[in-house]
C-alpha cells in the first residue's frame, strides 16, 4: 500500500517525534551524509544506500516512499507477482476497493462489508503514534525549494515526482 508522497513525508515526521532512532537520523542526517549512512548500518542494512542529508523535515519521509516505491517498481517490472494499492483509492471508494482486494487475493467478496467497518478503527490505538499521539505536531510545509529538492531525490530513485499524478506501475483499482 501507499500513499501521495506529500502525505507519507508530513505522516513520518510526525511519528519520528516519538521515534528515537528516526528523530535521531533526522538530526544527525541534517548535518552529515555519513551521519544518515552510520545510523542505518546500526540496524543492519547497507550504509552506502543510505548515503543522504536529511536537509529538511520531509526529506526522511520522502526518502522512505522513494526506497519502498522503487523496491515495489523493480519487483513488479522483474515479474514478481506483486501488485500496489494506493490508500487515497482505499478512503474514497473502500466497498469497492475491498472488493478488488478479496477478489485479487482469492478470497470471498462477500467479506468486503466486513472489511469496511475495520476502518472505524484507529489502526494505532493506545500506541505511541496512535493519531491522538502524534497529530497535535506541527507539520512541515512544503515550500518550492524543498519541492525542488525533494523531487531530485525522487526522479534518482525512479518514482513519481511531487506534483505528479503518482499513481504507480500494477496498483490495484476498482474502475
Amino acid at each position: 500500500m501507499y500513499r501521495e508522497v506529500v502525505t507519507v513525508a508530513k505522516s513520518l515526521y510526525r511519528i519520528s517525534m516519538y521515534l528515537p532512532l528516526a528523530r535521531l537520523l533526522e538530526l544527525l542526517g541534517y548535518l552529515s551524509s555519513h551521519a544518515s549512512k552510520i545510523i542505518f548500518e546500526s540496524i543492519g542494512l547497507d550504509g552506502s544506500n543510505f548515503c543522504i542529508r536529511m536537509d529538511n523535515e520531509l526529506t526522511y519521509g520522502v526518502f522512505v516512499y522513494a526506497l519502498g516505491t522503487s523496491s515495489y517498481l523493480d519487483q513488479h517490472q522483474r515479474g514478481f507477482d506483486v501488485s500496489a494499492l494506493r490508500y487515497e483509492d482505499l478512503i474514497a471508494r473502500p466497498l469497492d476497493m475491498c472488493r478488488v482486494i478479496l477478489e485479487f487475493c482469492h478470497l470471498p467478496v462477500s467479506l468486503a462489508e466486513k472489511a469496511v467497518k475495520a476502518f472505524d478503527t484507529d489502526s494505532q490505538k493506545n500506541s505511541v503514534i496512535s493519531k491522538s499521539a502524534i497529530g497535535h505536531f506541527k507539520e512541515p510545509q512544503l515550500t518550492l525549494t524543498r519541492k525542488m529538492k525533494l523531487n531530485e531525490l525522487l526522479k534518482k530513485h525512479g518514482v513519481p515526482l511531487i506534483g505528479e499524478p503518482g499513481i504507480i506501475e500494477g496498483t490495484l483499482t476498482c474502475c
